[in-house]
């Protein structure tokens, strides 16, 4: 089996097994979590296929299992489920601890600071594929959340990424080499600028936001749209 492949067994095995605990009541909500993810995995995937024939970044057949879906190994569409499932648990986990619903303010003015911010630097590295169009797509999202949407759930997810850093920070590490003779996902350095945290471009922490909140936003919009509470 590939190392790829069990990254994602390590990745969904606690969210998963912890879904049906009455408490987080995760699997409770799946009906509104899964269209996300499918819709946000549609957007991904055909980013990731132009990225991928592009050279912008590409995979260590040593580490995978060698079956590939339009030029993605099936390791990389599993990336955009597993992930995202493990990530969004998290996310509930912030919301069912936050039992004052203290961190349930609306970020509106982070969410636009944060945005215009990252179109700026998206502006300044035109000419690096991988930095432009993570930090453009992000720095959008963001601003169709602080100026458009305005929802109630930034200041959850604010705190939900943060705390998925720590797991995003290892599993990405050793993606891209931190523990491996060769990384498992490679990066043309000429699309990025370059900065990395241990082996992780820096990049990743903006593809890592625009993911999660992409994911986050469709969750927040099916879970009001089939009256889903959590407990």
């Amino acid at each position: 089996m590939s190392l790829y492949l069990w990254l994602h067994i390590a990745t969904i095995s606690f969210p998963l097994v912890r879904s049906f605990e009455p408490r987080i009541a995760y699997a409770s909500r799946w009906k509104a979590l899964f269209p996300g993810i499918i819709l946000t995995a549609g957007f991904f995937i055909v980013w990731d296929v132009i990225f991928t024939k592009g050279g912008v970044w590409g995979f260590n057949a040593d580490y995978l299992t060698g079956l590939f879906l339009f030029h993605l190994p099936i390791e990389e569409w599993l990336f955009f489920f597993t992930v995202p499932f493990a990530s969004i648990f998290i996310y509930d986990c912030v919301i069912y601890f936050d039992k004052g619903n203290r961190l349930n303010v609306k970020l509106s003015w982070l969410a636009t600071l944060l945005g215009c911010l990252l179109i700026i630097l998206a502006a300044l590295n035109i000419h690096r594929d991988y930095t432009f169009y993570s930090f453009l797509f992000a720095g959008l999202l963001l601003l169709a959340q602080g100026l458009l949407l305005k929802p109630a759930y930034l200041g959850h997810f604010f705190v939900a990424y943060l705390f998925h850093l720590i797991p995003f920070l290892l599993v990405n590490g050793i993606l891209t080499g931190g523990v491996t003779e060769a990384p498992i996902v490679w990066y043309n350095n000429a699309e990025n600028i370059g900065i990395r945290i241990w082996t992780i471009p820096v990049e990743d922490t903006v593809y890592a936001l625009l993911l999660l909140l992409m994911n986050i936003t469709y969750y927040e919009f099916f879970k009001s749209r089939f009256g889903l509470k959590h407990n």
